[in-house]
């Protein structure tokens, strides 16, 4: 990648290869998406375009980005991490979805990015040693298990209980929407150790931990869905599973507020991602209306072909921007609920938008598998309902920052 212009403290970097828009990117990030680009060169499209086909999970890739430290971007580095900020971590994963591969490959590694946030802030130090190394060297994989099929994004009503029997616990119960089960060694879950009935707040009772995903006492099943084949994702029934209460993190009773902890900046860091795809989509679609002669001129001298292009493309620069302004602030410590919210909601909609007017701006080539960019619109979808729902972002906004009355 190389510097182009400079305007007002901000680079405009070109990637050497052809794996990016323009973009306006400030020069204290640049280092990290020039290096992650640099990995995600040796994986064309045509990778991740097999990948897709064949559902099978991209280790090439998660082992590249392991090699090179980047599992540790946000990790404290006595533990072997980069202990980079969230705006970092944000630029990487933009950087690999907008490689190409998508969804796919930003959620290969997107739970050891920023998963363990409540083991660093809230595990012992014995737990950070056990937990953290071998998740940044990119020996385990780990996934995340809340979700439950009849609570949805009703957290507070999960039901799943964890019972303590001498030295540890036994948990029953079922949670849904959990991704990477198929692969990952452990598992970052959060159950109940008091029954929703006996609690006076239902934000009570609830424990986390982390812990090894023995299949053996769980039973994984994997839902068929309409994109990011190669990455699967699940349905859990365990009875009877069993776990050391070494594996609990923090104090019984205080999980939620632990995973409020990362809620923002996982909402922000997914924000990346799809503004990455956005790109990535509206890259094959400018090219295209470049290079494709129609009554003996390129379409893309038809407003009605260009203008839909513009617009996508301001749409995704003001929306990275803006995510890379809530991401700051998550850095700074400041409270950033507002802003994750507003860029996940904006995040989800422009980069669909993207993807949209590029196939169908290429037609039926954009039907085609071949031309990828089918492959991103069925991906962006994703954003617009994970891991919070649009609808959930503009409910918070109106609530908190223009002080309607709660509308749930």
């Amino acid at each position: 990648m190389q510097a182009t212009a400079l305007y007002n403290n901000s680079i405009v970097f070109e990637f050497i290869s052809p794996q990016c828009i323009r973009q306006i990117d400030f020069p204290w990030k640049a280092t990290v998406r020039e290096s992650v680009a640099k990995i995600c060169a040796n994986f064309p499209e045509s990778y991740w375009l097999d990948i897709d086909n064949t559902a099978r999970w991209p280790s090439e890739f998660q082992e590249a980005i392991a090699k090179d430290g980047w599992l540790g971007i946000m990790m404290p580095s006595e533990y072997g991490g980069s202990e980079l900020g969230l705006a970092d971590a944000t630029v990487m994963m933009q950087t690999i979805a907008e490689s190409g591969g998508g969804y796919t490959a930003s959620s290969s590694v997107h739970m050891n990015i920023f998963g363990l946030a409540p083991v660093v802030k809230y595990g012992n130090e014995e737990q950070k040693r056990r937990f953290l190394v071998p998740l940044i060297e990119g020996k385990e994989r780990a996934c995340f298990a809340v979700t439950e099929p009849n609570t949805g994004l009703d957290t507070l009503r999960l039901q799943s209980l964890a019972t303590r029997e001498g030295d540890g616990y036994v948990l029953k119960g079922s949670k849904i929407w959990t991704s990477t089960a198929q692969v990952a060694e452990k598992i970052l879950i959060l159950v109940r150790t008091t029954a929703l009935e006996d609690v006076k707040k239902p934000s009570e009772g609830l424990t986390l931990f982390y812990t090894d995903l023995d299949r053996t006492q769980v039973s994984v099943t994997e839902i068929k869905k309409m994109g990011r084949a190669a990455v699967d994702t699940n349905q859990l029934y365990f009875d009877g599973w069993r776990i050391p209460a070494a594996d609990r993190i923090g104090n019984e009773g205080e999980g939620f507020k632990m995973i409020m902890h990362g809620m923002n900046a996982e909402r922000i860091l997914l924000s990346g991602e799809a503004v990455g795809i956005g790109y990535a989509a509206l890259r094959h679609a400018s090219n295209y209306a470049r290079e494709r002669i129609v009554f003996g001129r390129p379409i893309g001298k038809n407003q009605g072909i260009s203008h839909p292009l513009a617009k996508s493309w301001c749409q995704l620069e003001s929306t990275r921007l803006m995510i890379m302004q809530a991401a700051k602030m998550w850095d700074e410590g400041y409270a950033s609920g507002e802003y994750a919210n507003a860029v996940k909601y904006l995040a989800g909609e422009n980069a669909f938008t993207a993807c949209e007017t590029a196939v169908c701006s290429m037609g039926g080539m954009g039907y085609a598998k071949e031309y990828h960019v089918e492959r991103f619109l069925r991906e962006v979808i994703i954003p617009r309902l994970a891991p919070v729902s649009r609808e959930m972002c503009l409910n918070y906004i109106a609530e908190k920052v223009l002080d309607q009355p709660r509308s749930y």
